[in-house]
């Protein structure tokens, strides 16, 4: 018989809830893919009731995969869970149910045991436990999908995909080659709740009255691609579904995206059930979110999630008050990174930026809600981050252009921050700056991966293919990706500036840059092929005068196993660039970076080679050419 207070805690335990278990393989459970709970709560609450599901309730996944008396003692994954209204909001609309949900990526086969908690308060008023058969990762190495690839993580200095039960240092590397625009890009008129706050636009920006619809690429959907909402009030999703299609049939394999631009540039994304009150999340417009999530997951587009613009990085702290702390970080701010985190962090290709154009102002760029954040902000908000998210995704922050050293440089070294997010105006800045943050932060003990992800003017950006100037101005871009690729950057991202047709806020149609995207698939596949991450920046080129060479950018590999030492050169144009090469008789073959395939030969197949030669002899002057010279 048990002892008094044995049964007065065993009647006053909540009984185990009922909870199903849903992955994307069936009934199969593969390691490195995702693994949904949902537990049936003892009540139905609203997303508007007086009860708050999401300030009065918390529900936690706790996982172990370790045998263990008690596996949940110091348990090896501790996941937030959220509400999920009636489990199939995305579908249904609803915005009230019982149902409470979490999402598990286990990197390993095994029994997974899990313990499920929902509080009220302190009170527990939902729990349950059980074992979970995770089965071996699943064979298909020509899949794009991350399942398979494995899950993106910053190690040494480079952004790596890690596959299930792999570790970082046997990563494979990863160059981003994606769509910096539109930001707005959720503001998608398929999403529930979604619509433009804006009345009219400021000076130097782009217009949106309206929400997405991404028309010109509903044709590139295909049957069996996801949708939602019923044939009553019409399937939806297929605009942006296909655009997604579209970019990774064209090489894209990133989007950059705002969850939350309210007082920002667009005014029209949110992941609120209403923009001015932000504790209370809509459930349908966050699972159809979810849906196109999943889809990027499966064709191989990683997410760049923006958690703010420069005009709204402080609204919690000046709308919801600053928290009690020392540091400003509102509850509010928690709450949104919480849900964010308890919804998306399962996805293993993600990265957090804390903020498009964070910390000091540009000129005339008067920030809305007072004052930008601050080096303790950034501080607290990574640390916060890191802890909450189970999968340790990289955090990064973007910044004004020229601002990079103010914001940078009191981030070196710290444990919370993984990379720097570049914008530069000019563009040819990137060898420079890349370089410079490779190396400062690895000089101070946490080495960074650098990305080009906002290329300037802001009126410009990358240009349209049809539009006057476009020849030069892709030829610019095209510099800058192979300046950060050959400077052992991890990619770029495309900015579409506001004077031209879709732009950074109006996008409707991802082919209004084809060839852009054309090229950088090219520049990636190259680095994947040529192992780019094994070369180090080369020396410097100089042209025919001793100055430096404009768009000339060297990478050199040591020799090794029988192999000789190799360089790889960019060579714009009608230049001859010089640089100081190994003694000795050295081939040398020419790769077109705009058309891509295979090597050519120019004026000679070999070089005689020692000290600093000029490079010449391309198979054709008027274009830009890789060289690659010895290996």
């Amino acid at each position: 018989m048990l002892a008094p207070a044995l049964l007065l805690a065993a009647l006053a335990a909540p009984p185990d809830a009922a909870v199903e278990v849903t992955g994307p393989y069936g009934d199969a459970r593969p390691a490195g893919a995702p693994i949904t709970l949902t537990l049936a709560g003892p009540e139905v609450l609203r997303e508007d009731g007086d009860a708050n599901p999401f300030t009065d309730y918390a529900f936690t996944g706790q996982f172990s995969l370790l045998p263990a008396d008690n596996p949940f003692e110091g348990a090896a994954l501790t996941v937030p869970g959220y509400f999920a209204a009636d489990g199939a909001a995305g579908q249904t609309g609803a915005s009230a149910g019982d149902r409470w949900r979490v999402h598990v990526r286990p990197d390993r086969a095994g029994e997974l045991d899990y313990k499920l908690t929902l509080k009220k308060g302190d009170a527990v008023v939902a729990e349950a436990t059980g074992t979970i058969e995770v089965g071996p990762p699943t064979n298909a190495p020509d899949s794009a999908s991350f399942d398979h690839r494995g899950a993106l993580q910053a190690w040494d200095g480079r952004l790596v995909l890690v596959p299930p039960g792999g570790s970082p240092a046997g990563g494979t590397p990863f160059y981003k080659t994606g769509a910096d625009s539109p930001e707005n890009l959720l503001a998608y008129a398929d999403f529930d709740g979604t619509y433009s706050l804006k009345s009219k636009p400021r000076e130097g920006e782009s217009h949106s009255e309206a929400p997405h619809r991404y028309e010109p690429h509903v044709r590139d959907w295909t049957d069996g691609d996801p949708t939602w909402g019923d044939a009553g009030e019409g399937v939806r999703g297929k605009g942006l579904i296909g655009a997604l299609n579209y970019l990774a049939s064209a090489g894209a394999n990133s989007i950059y995206f705002l969850p939350h631009n309210v007082a920002g540039d667009g005014k029209d994304v949110w992941p609120y059930s209403d923009p001015d009150d932000r504790t209370r999340f809509d459930c349908s417009k966050l699972d159809q979110w979810e849906i196109v999530f999943n889809h990027c997951d499966k064709l191989g587009i990683a997410l760049h999630v923006i958690l703010s613009e420069t005009e709204n990085e402080s609204l919690f702290e000046h709308r919801d008050g600053p928290g009690d702390g020392d540091v400003p970080f509102a509850d509010t701010r928690k709450l949104y990174y919480r849900e964010l985190i308890a919804r998306f962090a399962h996805h293993p290709a993600l990265v957090w930026n804390l903020g498009e154009e964070n910390g000091p102002e540009g000129e005339g760029r008067p920030n809305s809600d007072r004052t930008s954040n601050t080096d303790a902000q950034r501080f607290a908000f990574a640390e916060f981050i890191k802890e909450t998210d189970p999968y340790d995704h990289p955090i990064v922050v973007h910044t004004y252009p020229g601002k990079q050293d103010a914001v940078y440089a009191p981030l070196l070294g710290l444990p919370y921050f993984d990379g720097a997010s570049l914008q530069l105006n000019p563009m040819s800045q990137t060898r420079e700056q890349t370089l410079k943050w490779r190396r400062e932060s690895a000089a101070a003990g946490k080495p960074w991966f650098v990305c080009l992800d906002e290329t300037g003017p802001a009126n410009t950006g990358v240009m349209p293919d049809g539009a006057d100037g476009a020849e030069k101005n892709h030829r610019d871009v095209r510099r800058a990706l192979w300046a950060n690729l050959l400077s052992g950057g991890s990619g770029a991202e495309w900015y579409f500036g506001y004077k031209y047709p879709h732009n950074d806020l109006n996008l409707e149609d991802f082919r209004s840059r084809a060839n852009v995207w054309r090229f950088s698939r090219i520049a990636r596949e190259f680095a994947e092929r040529e192992n780019l991450h094994l070369y180090e920046p080369g020396p410097p080129v100089a042209d025919k005068t001793g100055s430096g060479a404009k768009g000339a950018v060297a990478a050199t590999r040591p020799a090794g196993n029988g192999r000789p030492a190799t360089t790889l050169l960019y060579v714009p144009a009608g230049t001859t660039p010089r640089l100081v090469l190994p003694k000795g008789e050295l081939t040398i073959r020419w790769f077109d970076p705009q058309t891509g395939g295979e090597w050519q030969t120019g004026e000679s197949r070999s070089l005689i080679t020692g000290g600093e030669i000029g490079l010449g002899g391309a198979p054709d002057d008027s274009r830009d050419w890789v060289a690659k010279i010895g290996g």
